[in-house]
């Protein structure tokens, strides 16, 4: 799917708008997504780094998207947990192929509060609560059989229907975006890209050159 080439005043290609801030073209293309990906349209690769700035990269699902900025869960003895307490910066980048869109972003990560981490919990699916206690993600495993035993052991001990606590090693973060970049397929790999960067409490608005 792609667009035609519509530009206004400012010329940049329709399909961008004239917001002043990128949390509303974001949820427009979102949305867009939600419809035109037959696959998860919340997937996004979130990039990290350890405290030497060697770069980590993985496949996340987006829990939220506001104001305050971009929420995923994970479990907190993970790599990517390991290395947001250490180097507490991201960027994630969002890519729908159907759409030939991509949009990347930026900035610093905090922890979410208890009662965030506690209402999404509860709003997962049974077997995925078991799975978040089920799982030492991230350390190494002597055999698939032991992933399964462990499985078998929290099924019992929660049986479909019974309330499943969260654990205490799993929670969430948040990134708060300092620039949010948007890109647009073009013709010839002349691509139409729209840059927001935090300024104090604004954005600036910029195009870029493909």
């Amino acid at each position: 799917m792609s667009h035609p080439a519509e530009t206004n005043p400012h010329g940049l290609n329709a399909v961008f708008g004239d917001e002043t801030e990128p949390l509303p073209l974001f949820n427009a293309w979102y949305a867009e997504a939600a419809h035109a990906e037959p696959y998860d349209h919340t997937a996004f690769a979130l990039a990290t780094a350890d405290a030497n700035g060697r770069p980590s990269v993985r496949m996340l699902l987006l829990k939220g998207a506001d104001e305050n900025g971009f929420a995923f869960y994970t479990n907190l003895n993970s790599r990517k947990a390991a290395e947001l307490r250490g180097n507490p910066h991201a960027a994630i980048c969002f890519h729908w192929k159907n759409l030939r869109r991509q949009i990347r972003i930026g900035g610093p990560v905090t922890p979410v509060s208890d009662g965030e981490a506690d209402a999404y919990f509860a709003s997962r699916d049974h077997g995925s609560r078991v799975g978040a206690w089920v799982s030492l993600q991230s350390s190494p495993m002597a055999s698939r059989a032991e992933l399964e035993q462990r499985l078998a052991e929290l099924q019992a001990k929660h049986p479909e229907g019974d309330e499943v606590p969260r654990p205490p090693h799993w929670s969430g973060w948040r990134l708060r975006p300092s620039e949010v970049e948007f890109w647009l397929h073009g013709g010839d790999r002349l691509h139409e890209r729209l840059l927001y960067q935090k300024t104090g409490d604004g954005w600036e608005r910029s195009i870029l050159y493909p």
